[in-house]
């Protein structure tokens, strides 16, 4: 499956996020991130093969969360769903 990559100058963290590509939390999530400089990788899951669609629905389950969009994954262990600008500012220090 193929991320895109979205350049920031705040590289302090692994940042991947999942999104459906018309979710307009997604697009506000997505934002975020770049108004605060916040390198990061996404996929919009609704634009992925079934195949790809399955790896992203087991890697958000292993790390204990259901899927829902968006999701970030932050370090390959945090979980965050939805748009929360607070736990997304608290996880990424910003």
């Amino acid at each position: 499956m193929e991320k895109t990559r979205v350049s920031g100058k705040n590289k302090q963290h692994k940042v991947v996020m999942y999104a459906i590509s018309t979710c307009a939390w997604c697009k506000m999530t997505k934002k975020f991130l770049k108004d605060n400089d916040v390198e990061y990788e996404y996929v919009d899951v609704d634009m992925t093969s079934d195949e790809d669609h399955e790896k992203i629905r087991k890697d958000i389950t292993s790390k204990g969360a259901e899927p829902s969009y968006p999701t970030l994954i932050v370090d390959d262990k945090t979980v965050i769903t939805g748009f929360r600008k607070d736990k997304i500012k608290e996880v990424l220090e910003i």
